[in-house]
């Protein structure tokens, strides 16, 4: 890419992903600038990454997804941006659809890639995840991360959307402890979320919620078709709703007891 506007920075933010980072890396190995945000991973993350020739691994302080992927992308070096989990990997047919994509001087101002999603090394085929979605492609001058979430977190485009029809290859679970651990972690960060918002903690959502949200992912969206791994999917992804709900009730009483304290 000899034009600096089509010229591409691979973004991604890592914690101890020792073991997926390598692949990721290797396939956006064509990404003209590899930028790398890590929060100060145990694992040898970092220093795998230091080693790297065709990496710019930078450490930062992790708060929160959305603030995490806001400074990566204000460390990048061109406008096209393509950001990736440490855990996702480019196909030789997205990453060719990406070059012509960028090279064509794209209409579009952000594109969203459906997701292959994998359960160890085989194919999640359903389980609520089969129309999954998101931007990963994009240019800065027009998205922004929205400050309003801060797990799951939004890209905010001005311009128009097109989606690639190639797909991102996704392991999302290593094993049954690692994605049990993301699933409470995003259901604290979600339970943050809604006490920021001043929503406040319901029985009725906390029993209905992580059990509709089985019934929906399993029984609706198939996941039973899946066999084991449907079923452990989403179990952990209902585990997940179930923790968000915990951690907004602790929030509160927390809350409550420091206001009850402050008082005269």
């Amino acid at each position: 890419m000899n034009n600096h506007n089509q010229k591409i920075s691979a973004l991604i933010i890592t914690y101890n992903e020792i073991g997926y980072i390598e692949a990721c890396i290797d396939s956006v190995s064509f990404a003209d600038e590899i930028l790398v945000v890590d929060s100060y991973s145990t694992d040898g993350t970092y220093e795998y990454l230091l080693q790297h020739p065709k990496v710019k691994v930078v450490q930062h302080p992790f708060s929160n997804f959305t603030l995490q992927k806001t400074f990566a992308l204000s460390q990048a070096k061109y406008n096209w941006i393509l950001f990736l989990d440490a855990d996702e990997i480019v196909p030789e047919g997205l990453k060719n659809e990406i070059k012509d994509t960028v090279q064509l001087d794209s209409p579009h101002a952000a594109y969203w890639f459906y997701r292959k999603f994998m359960f160890e090394k085989k194919a999640l085929r359903f389980s609520g995840w089969q129309t999954d979605k998101n931007y990963r492609l994009f240019q800065k001058d027009k998205a922004r991360f929205s400050d309003k979430k801060i797990v799951h977190e939004t890209l905010e485009v001005d311009g128009t959307s097109g989606i690639l029809n190639e797909k991102l290859i996704h392991y999302c679970y290593k094993n049954y402890e690692d994605y049990k651990g993301k699933m409470i972690k995003y259901g604290q960060l979600k339970a943050k979320e809604d006490f920021y918002r001043e929503k406040s903690f319901n029985y009725l959502y906390y029993f209905l919620k992580p059990a509709w949200k089985f019934f929906n992912h399993y029984i609706l969206r198939l996941g039973i078709l899946d066999g084991k791994k449907g079923i452990t999917i989403c179990y952990l992804n209902a585990l997940g709703v179930l923790e968000r709900f915990r951690e907004l009730k602790r929030l509160e009483r927390k809350n409550a007891l420091a206001y009850y304290l402050l008082m005269p």
